[in-house]
């Protein structure tokens, strides 16, 4: 495909996101699944029968900036004081997973999948994806606990699964020992770390001496990549380097950077993963015409039982695992430094288990050819992949809020109340600066009063409802904030309107009809998941 068609393919592959968007908005679909439906009818039209993507860009050009940003966003906290839970699922669960997939492929198709194969689908499907579970709980107010726990587990569970998978790819070119699959294991494991570790403190180093906003940006996006290619050619774990200093990073040195920057730069990197992980639903649509071709001519009752046993395993394993195996270390008190997580919540833990952009940037990665000769069982690995994840999505994804209302799990947002509890304790802050500026003579009372006036208020309506155990105080108080904010978006489309029209009669000059625009655009009331 010459650049012509590279260009058109770019363009469609744009087109088809945004109608793929527009559909789910709609329909209440996950968006992966109008996404990849889309790209597989796009995949029809002609010069598109036969779109490829090459393995090496799959990884080189997803994996980092998805894990980079995932690990840069973690909660430090709160990761720490569920690590037993979050460890158990990243590392267990996903080699359970992954070999207990490879075993029911084995079993079902004996004369298609050797263990090698077989188990690198199983670590292509293992890892969870926390996004889109994590989207669903938030908005239906899941306890903060459950979605740490996800958020926890998606980090360490992605480098899990790659780590399995290069093992089962290096199996697949030369033969690989007990002994000698455990050295490669721990070689691969901890030079990725010290890697990532050595990464972190030389970036830190220069993100703190830099103030210029777009060379912190620049090198906030050059981080992940410069993690994750030198560790890959040194055969080490390009992953757990990415994720290591993406971790440092993000919670170590953060308040180097000024709030500018991080603003600017939380808003790129949101843009950044949603087009990446879009793109990606897109390229399995487009790689999914020609994987149907190429297993049109095998048995498809084998493979559709492949899938629907490779579907089957790996979510009974998950809530085996929570409901079993931690129920039972609960009951044998062996978590003491933990609250035990009560039953339903668990259930909730092991059916969030949606599968996504991870496990199909890991399919796709698959080698095209293996040892010379072309990968034949390349296009059923992809397939049955990429069945896991729709499985996932559209079966677990769309039950998850049936299944919480069920449980009586996030009848409260938790998150809400920690937000108020948090905005109380800050203007208490500015009213007590307010009052010693003012006392040292270095504000004019009127200053003072005219900035006391709305913290105020909004004080006493917060503390009215966080004091209260009346429920109705704390809707009273959700209805007034809903209020406020649609006020605050009429005066700032007015103030855009009067804006508009200084500019249009030339009463001011561009550049400060640019800045007046900035301001209010920072003025922008924000959603509560931080969209504005």
């Amino acid at each position: 495909m010459g650049y012509e068609g590279l260009f058109f393919a770019g363009l469609l592959v744009v087109v088809v996101i945004l109608a793929g968007r527009a559909i789910a908005n709609r329909t209440g679909l996950p968006d992966a699944i109008p996404l990849v439906l889309l790209g597989l009818l796009v995949s029809y039209l002609p010069g598109m029968e036969r779109f490829e993507v090459s393995p090496e860009i799959v990884l080189l050009l997803f994996l980092p900036p998805l894990l980079y940003h995932a690990a840069s966003f973690t909660s430090p906290r709160e990761t720490r004081a569920e690590s037993r839970a979050i460890i158990g699922l990243a590392v267990g669960v996903t080699t359970l997973t992954a070999l207990g997939v490879a075993a029911v492929i084995v079993l079902v198709l004996p004369e298609q999948a050797s263990w090698p194969v077989a188990i690198a689908l199983g670590a292509a499907v293992a890892p969870t994806d926390a996004v889109a579970a994590g989207a669903v709980l938030r908005r239906v107010g899941a306890p903060r606990r459950i979605v740490t726990i996800l958020e926890g587990e998606s980090l360490i569970n992605d480098a899990a699964a790659l780590t399995i998978f290069s093992l089962a790819l290096a199996a697949l070119t030369q033969p690989l020992t007990l002994g000698g699959g455990l050295w490669e294991l721990l070689r691969i494991v901890a030079g990725g770390v010290l890697w990532g570790l050595v990464v972190a403190a030389v970036a830190g180093r220069v993100r703190g001496r830099i103030r210029d906003p777009d060379d912190q940006l620049l090198i906030s996006l050059l981080v992940p990549f410069i993690a994750y290619i030198p560790a890959e050619n040194l055969h080490l774990s390009g992953v757990l380097a990415t994720v290591t200093a993406g971790f440092v990073l993000g919670t170590r040195v953060e308040g180097l950077l000024p709030a500018g920057v991080r603003l600017n730069g939380q808003t790129i990197w949101q843009g950044l993963v949603f087009l990446l992980e879009s793109v990606l639903f897109v390229l399995l649509g487009l790689q999914l015409h020609e994987v149907l071709v190429e297993v049109a001519g095998r048995d498809p009752v084998s493979l559709v039982l492949a899938a629907v046993a490779a579907i089957v395993t790996a979510v009974a394993i998950r809530l085996a695992w929570e409901v079993g195996v931690i129920g039972a270390v609960q009951r044998l008190k062996l978590r003491r430094s933990l609250a035990p997580l009560p039953l339903r919540e668990r259930v909730v833990v092991g059916w969030a288990g949606l599968r996504g952009a991870i496990s199909l940037a890991i399919a796709l990665s698959l080698p095209q050819t293996v040892n010379g000769r072309p990968f034949e069982d390349r296009p059923v690995l992809i397939f049955m992949a990429a069945a896991v994840v729709l499985a996932t999505l559209v079966g677990q994804g769309m039950t998850l809020p049936w299944l919480l209302r069920r449980l009586g799990v996030g009848e409260r947002d938790d998150r809400a109340w920690d937000v108020a509890r948090g905005q109380r304790a800050l203007d208490e802050a500015a009213l007590a600066r307010i009052d010693e500026l003012a006392a040292r003579g270095e504000i004019g009372e009127e200053t003072a009063e005219t900035h006391r006036q709305p913290i105020r208020l909004r004080l006493s309506r917060m503390s009215a409802a966080l004091d209260s155990d009346d429920p109705g105080a704390a809707e009273d108080a959700a209805q007034h904030r809903a209020s406020a904010v649609r006020l605050q978006r009429e005066l700032l489309a007015a103030q855009r309107g009067q804006l508009e029209e200084l500019y249009r009669d030339g009463r001011i000059t561009h550049d400060t009809y640019r800045h007046l625009q900035r301001q209010l655009d920072l003025d922008e009331p924000r959603h509560p998941d931080g969209r504005r």
